[in-house]
């Protein structure tokens, strides 16, 4: 029997260290230093069972190197293709987390359902009747034709003998913290396993040109459990968000190495499954049928999605003597910044007052476009004056109390024209192409100036 062997990992970098630290000596962390009991066997094992010969690599000029468009797989699945930059690319890894609840495995289960290739779906924490069950409630009408493979294990030996066999186009792991190799003696979960299974679903994605979905799970800090390393190592990191008291969802790329991170996708839970959202300006504009004080609409950007949200706001005489500071969904320092630009610059008295401010439909928005619908929303609720629901918002506020122009404006004014608003301000100095519009354009400089057509 091979002797035990002690090492210590560093949670957030995956570094090892030869005894117990308080500090990680690679990054830097304090307490981030584990224990772990492991054993490695002598023989170093990959996806395949065989050993084949190795080829060394030749150094090549760039200028020599065929540049060759990279295949993709339509998930048809149009949020998740957006999200990725038009579908799933042959050989990449993705990496999908979330909060427990939140619907990462309805998510991963529908879209295999729904992909017309074969899909091995590979559970290491349902049996083969739960799996069944949710994927009747997901999509029952087309699970007759779906060409969806299930496996209940969580050997990776014994999942690679089953890939071998069945040869499928896509292979999804949920999740893969609960995955465990032989080549290394360590409870699954653990940061060494985490990294080995990793690593082998990696080189078979690779070396097969197969796509492979992970599902992991997240720690109490928000972030992926496991070591930094594995967001490294994958192609894409995905991010599902939202509050299980709320139907919608959101579905974020915090890494892509094939498309861009500024796309967003947005779904609505229900009990058949999760539903696309084609206009998520019907979920972020709340419907009411009288005008009221605080609100405004402000045109905004995620990627290259055009996006009508309602900003809320609340100012009120601070009851306690010390006035509180709130933000949902947008950043608590711009509306520091934004309320000391009233007071300066435009001579508000806003000091001795409470404010609250809330973007509606629990998202987070970080674009400052929307600094202009923050100054009005702050400004309708102060002199308890209500905004026309028919008027939007796109600019960025300056220092120095001037309306700053943004970019993409065109589009803004389009989204905005199409979802029937009658007015839109923007900075005067926005470069807008000379071509007719049914909506309105108000061009303003200052805050001085919006105030006084509004109010």
């Amino acid at each position: 029997m091979s002797k035990q062997k002690t090492l210590y990992f560093c949670q957030n970098c995956g570094a090892q260290h030869a005894k117990m630290l308080g500090k990680c000596t690679t990054c830097n962390e304090w307490g981030t230093v584990v224990e772990e009991i492991i054993q490695k066997t002598t023989t170093k094992g990959n996806w395949k069972t065989t050993d084949t010969t190795k080829i060394v690599a030749k150094a090549i000029k760039i200028n020599d190197i065929s540049s060759e468009k990279e295949d993709r797989i339509q998930t048809n699945n149009n949020e998740l293709d957006n999200v990725l930059g038009g579908g799933l690319v042959k050989g990449s890894v993705v990496l999908l987390g979330g909060e427990p609840g939140i619907g990462k495995s309805t998510l991963i289960l529908q879209i295999a359902l729904q992909i017309p290739q074969k899909v091995l779906y590979v559970s290491g924490e349902e049996s083969q009747n739960q799996i069944k069950m949710r994927a009747e409630r997901l999509q029952k009408e087309t699970l007759s034709i779906s060409d969806c493979l299930i496996l209940t294990e969580t050997k990776t030996q014994n999942i690679f003998k089953s890939i071998e066999k069945n040869q499928p186009d896509i292979v999804v792991i949920d999740s893969i913290q609960t995955l465990h190799s032989d080549y290394i003696e360590a409870s699954p979960g653990s940061i060494s396993q985490i990294r080995e299974t990793t690593a082998e679903l990696i080189k078979f994605a690779k070396e097969t040109a197969t796509p492979v979905l992970l599902i992991g799970h997240i720690n109490k800090e928000g972030s992926i459990a496991g070591p930094k390393i594995l967001e490294h190592m994958v192609d894409v990191v995905l991010q599902f968000e939202g509050d299980r008291n709320h139907t919608y969802r959101i579905l974020r790329a915090n890494k892509n190495r094939f498309g861009s991170t500024a796309e967003l996708g947005i779904y609505e839970m229900l009990g058949t499954g999760l539903r696309e959202i084609e206009n998520p300006s019907e979920i972020l504009i709340s419907e009411k049928d009288a005008n009221l004080s605080g609100t405004a609409i402000a045109a905004t950007l995620e990627g290259v999605r055009p996006l009508m949200i309602e900003v809320q706001a609340l100012v009120s005489t601070a009851v306690y003597g010390t006035p509180q500071r709130s933000a949902t969904g947008y950043d608590i320092k711009r509306l520091h910044m934004i309320l000391a630009v009233l007071e300066k610059r435009a001579g508000f008295r806003l000091g001795a007052k409470d404010v609250f401010l809330n973007i509606a439909g629990g998202i987070k928005v970080a674009d400052t476009a929307i600094d202009l619908a923050v100054v009005c929303a702050i400004l309708s609720s102060n002199e308890e004056y209500s905004i026309p629901q028919n008027y939007c918002f796109a600019a960025e506020v300056g220092l120095a109390g001037e309306i700053r122009a943004v970019n993409k404006v065109e589009q803004r004014i389009l989204e905005a024209e199409k979802l029937g608003f009658e007015q839109i301000f923007v900075s005067k100095y926005c470069k807008i192409p000379q071509k007719k519009y049914n909506i309105r354009i108000v061009k303003v400089s200052k805050i001085e100036e919006i105030f006084k057509i509004l109010f």
